[in-house]
């Protein structure tokens, strides 16, 4: 209970300065008595405090992977400025715009001030820091090298939401198309193919057999449309449950990802950046490199690069060289072994690893553009297929009776 009554809160408040001007503003605090008697510290005589509303609109509040990226940044910041680690707490907790992030920073100094460690602090939100990411900041601490730590732990996690940030763009573009595509498509069903339908009765004549299957479709959707919403959405959430609930479903999906088309190259050369990212920061860090190798197989991302990244442990645990472990494997590029074998003979590993990752996640950056521009014309096709097929279907019974008066 005493923990309990020392967490902050943050406050709002109005009032005036020293030159009577108003001001108004937030500031955490233990109780609104202590904030007013910080802000008439500071020169301001405050007219109205009160308890910033936790209500967020809109879906705000989840602390999201960049709302990490962007604190362990910021912290970075704050050491290398010089600024005491708790200190660094309060000024970021305070430029943080997402409310549910501010609370675990402040919960997180509560917690070294009450004597935890940074690392132990962490772990008591597994949900946001990952265990490598406490691993790290961990070794940071104990090496006196905390402030280094962090900013390589930043990069890591900068990088890290640069490469996913790229990989959703690629899906993005054609996935809204896709999805304005369909409900295009079924507003014509439901809404214009109908009123040719009704035009048609009065032809006396038998229809083509294209315009005959569209109006079937239509009579189909406007009957039944919830069958085919309950379908849809039936599919999508039993997927995505498989997906998270089993490992064989989740191994299937990752072994499909490399296979496809073009899909398949953004997904390698994804998973290769993210094992070279990984296995640098840990190496880096000073973390032996089987203990590196282990945290690596967990943040590529993919089945079949996991079981490598841990054949590979296992073969550099027998005293095989890295390089040679992973070109046993047979999944990494030859670029990525080169850099390797360079690495391990001038005693750069990281640095070597580290050129790697940015060359794929480059190639990632580039494959996305090229998909995105190679998608736009095959998107317009499908668009004009779809659409140009629905007006045709609705035009050709009055192109025939007009050929044959």
């Amino acid at each position: 209970m005493a923990q309990a009554a020392q967490q902050e809160t943050t406050f709002t408040y109005e009032g005036t300065d020293a030159k009577g001007k108003k001001v108004k503003g937030e500031m955490p605090g233990k109780s609104a008595a202590l904030v007013r008697t910080e802000l008439r510290r500071q020169g301001v005589k405050v007219s109205k405090i009160r308890k910033k509303s936790q209500i967020n609109i809109g879906g705000k509040g989840k602390v999201q992977p960049s709302d990490i990226a962007i604190f362990t940044r910021q912290l970075a910041t704050m050491m290398k400025a010089g600024v005491p680690l708790v200190q660094g707490f309060e000024i970021v907790a305070d430029g943080l715009d997402n409310p549910a992030m501010r609370e675990v920073v402040i919960n997180i100094k509560n917690d070294i001030e009450g004597g935890s460690s940074f690392g132990g602090a962490l772990r008591k939100h597994p949900e946001h820091f990952d265990d490598l990411f406490c691993s790290l900041i961990e070794s940071g601490e104990e090496s006196g090298a905390l402030e280094t730590m962090l900013d390589r732990v930043a990069l890591y996690k900068e990088k890290s939401e640069a490469l996913k940030q790229k990989i959703k763009k690629a899906l993005k573009y054609p996935i809204t198309v896709i999805v304005v595509a369909v409900i295009v498509t079924v507003i014509l069903l439901v809404k214009v193919v109908p009123t040719f339908q009704e035009l048609f009765q009065g032809f006396g004549a038998e229809l083509p057999a294209f315009t005959q299957f569209v109006i079937g479709i239509s009579e189909w959707v406007q009957d039944r449309w919830f069958v085919g919403l309950f379908v849809i959405a039936g599919a999508i959430v039993g997927f995505q449950q498989a997906h998270k609930r089993s490992q064989a479903v989740a191994n299937a999906v990752d072994r499909l990802l490399l296979k496809l088309p073009i899909i398949g190259d953004l997904t390698y050369k994804a998973t290769v950046a993210r094992f070279a990212r990984t296995l640098s920061t840990t190496f880096a860090a000073g973390v032996p490199l089987i203990d590196a190798l282990e945290a690596c197989a967990g943040a590529t991302g993919n089945v079949v690069y996991r079981n490598a990244v841990m054949q590979v442990k296992d073969d550099v645990a027998t005293g095989q060289q890295l390089q040679f472990a992973m070109r046993n494997t047979g999944v990494f590029p030859n670029m990525a072994l080169q850099m390797t074998a360079i690495g391990e003979e001038s005693g750069a590993l990281d640095s070597m690893l580290a050129k790697v990752a940015q060359y794929y996640e480059d190639e990632v950056d580039n494959a996305v553009d090229g998909l995105t521009s190679m998608m736009e014309p095959l998107i317009m096709g499908v668009l004009g297929v779809l659409v140009g097929g629905l007006i045709i279907a609705m035009y050709l019974p009055i192109f025939q009776l007009g050929s044959v008066v």
